[in-house]
């Protein structure tokens, strides 16, 4: 199923619009050009006027073949398009009286259109065109015919100056407060999204836990049965190899029992350890020793900087095990050995995990918070999403970036708190 970019469903919407716009102002001009000529009886210049016309016709059909092409419409095209509505109101207004004309107020349409859509600087230059344009018409225009008289008029030319400064006085306010309202609610249908995404991002990960606590509970079964088992094989009487790979498989089995005692724990039962709070150099330590125990032929270097002794940080087991999945996604893919480090002060700790691996993949960025497939053998793509999941859930972030001399560097920032240890 293919998806589109709200930007361009948005900007190709807006487009249609002002092409039906345009649509009613050139039926509009016609009519009004034949029915002053013909039945009122005042002669205009109907070539001109035909012509300008028939020009905003003709780009309107290239309009129309842009809208059904699905091209991209770029804030720059629909300012473009704008001005040429402006240029041809001038032409028009400019072989009918000029200011004088009393449509002359349709110089605020396309400006309200660009102060809605359009970025503020769009806005104002639209602004600054429309201007120019109306003020120019006051000293540059064809009168009609049977009113040159009238310009000559003291109240005329008051009630023309008066027209004049209501215009800019209502373009200013426009392209102010529309602007500021247009942007607020951008800036609200924007949040309104980041909502909608962390909803389902909440959802998927509700799903996670609700499978993951009935993998642990069906998992427990065959888990215990096969602890009897191998306790049983190292009581017979076999060869050391044997109970020495009995001993081995027991281990591991009790290490996955922990696991899953720890999912159950963290799908609703009290877990007394979990949520504390912990000196951020101990809880950096302690993480390390546990990575390592976990990996014990893997090189590691730390560099762990001296920061505020009473900084504390929340220590539970879902960002123990986020910081594992990260450590051993840059042990899997580095060619040497690993560094770690680690700064904070009294309201961040900032840990960078740099590995010598193939760097960082193109379309890697936009999935950190996303559910994708992994590109490991036996991946299920799980990792990197819940791991961003946790963090940003505690308050943190992660970033990516290529290493110098190769691999990647993986940054996460994770808030602190100031308040005393009462474990210690």
């Amino acid at each position: 199923m293919s998806t589109q970019n709200p930007t361009e469903v948005s900007s190709s919407r807006n487009l249609k619009r002002l092409f039906v716009l345009r649509n009613l102002m050139v039926g509009g001009e016609l009519i009004a050009l034949l029915t002053v000529n013909y039945l009122i009886g005042i002669p205009l210049p109907l070539n001109p006027l035909s012509s300008i016309i028939g020009t905003l016709a003709l780009i309107n059909l290239w309009t129309w073949h842009r809208i059904r092409s699905g091209a991209f419409i770029h804030d720059k095209e629909f300012l473009i398009q704008l001005a040429i509505d402006v240029t041809a109101l001038t032409g028009v207004l400019y072989f009918t009286g000029g200011a004088t004309n009393p449509f002359a107020w349709i110089f605020l349409i396309p400006l309200i259109i660009a102060a809605t859509v359009l970025s503020a600087k769009a806005t104002w230059m639209m602004a600054t065109l429309t201007i120019t344009c109306y003020t120019l018409l006051m000293i540059f225009f064809l009168p009609l015919p049977g009113q040159e008289h009238m310009h000559h008029s003291a109240n005329f030319s008051q009630h023309v100056f008066g027209m004049w400064f209501g215009f800019i006085l209502s373009a200013v306010l426009i392209s102010w407060s529309v602007v500021g309202m247009a942007r607020t609610l951008r800036e609200r249908d924007h949040l309104l999204g980041e909502v909608r995404e962390r909803a389902l991002r909440d959802e998927q990960l509700v799903a996670m836990g609700t499978l993951a606590t009935g993998a642990a509970h069906e998992l427990g079964t065959p888990l215990a049965t096969m602890a009897v088992v191998t306790r049983e094989l190292e009581r017979q009487e076999t060869s050391t190899a044997v109970k020495r790979k009995a001993r081995i498989m027991r281990d591991q089995i009790d290490r996955c029992k922990r696991a899953l005692s720890i999912i159950s724990a963290s799908a609703g039962e009290a877990q007394a350890e979990s949520g504390s709070l912990i000196n951020v150099d101990k809880f950096l330590t302690g993480i390390m020793a546990q990575w390592k125990d976990l990996h014990p032929g893997v090189a590691i270097e730390t560099e762990i900087q001296d920061g505020p002794a009473s900084a504390t940080i929340v220590d539970e087991y879902t960002l123990h095990q986020s910081l594992f999945n990260l450590l051993n996604n840059a042990a899997e893919v580095s060619a040497d050995s690993l560094l770690l480090k680690a700064d904070w002060d009294e309201k961040q700790l900032i840990i960078d995990i740099l590995d010598r691996g193939p760097g960082l993949h193109p379309s890697l960025h936009s999935q950190l918070d996303q559910h994708k497939p992994s590109r490991k053998e036996f991946g299920m793509g799980l990792g990197l999403f819940l791991t961003h999941a946790t963090i940003r859930r505690l308050g943190g972030n992660i970033a990516l970036f290529d290493r110098d001399g190769g691999g990647t560097s993986t940054r996460i920032k994770l808030p602190l708190t100031n308040f005393p240890n009462n474990n210690e």
